[in-house]
């Protein structure tokens, strides 16, 4: 990985840029196949990597989701997620909408950082 920053959208919120960063050296420290950072409600952020041991497998989302629920998060507002897959899966979509419910923004990108698209929940 390199140590400068991917080219980010003008448009982008200093608030997703950080998403990106948090996802971004998450997913480097680790060596993990994906990265991911969430927004709650409150502006608490959570970074997480894909998960792939015998007993337990989670998503970088998932694992983002989860420490939200575990801190108390009532809500996301926006999800980074950074893979080599061409969309965002179907369960990671499901479990940020069932905790930020319909509106989350979430930015896709590729495992250095270059978004490629935003959906919403």
């Amino acid at each position: 990985m390199s140590d400068l920053p991917a080219e980010l959208p003008a448009e982008l919120s200093a608030e997703d840029r950080k998403l990106v960063t948090l996802a971004r050296a998450t997913r480097a420290r680790t060596g993990a196949a994906e990265g991911a950072a969430v927004r709650d409600a409150d502006g608490r952020t959570y970074a997480g990597a894909t998960v792939a041991l015998p007993s337990l497998h989670l998503s970088a989302v998932g694992v983002c989701v989860a420490m939200a629920v575990a801190s108390g998060s009532k809500g996301l507002e926006a999800a980074v997620l950074l893979t080599g897959e061409p969309t965002v899966p179907d369960t990671d979509m499901a479990a940020l909408r069932d905790l930020g419910g319909a509106g989350v923004v979430v930015h896709r990108g590729d495992v250095k950082g270059t978004l490629a698209e935003t959906v919403t929940t």
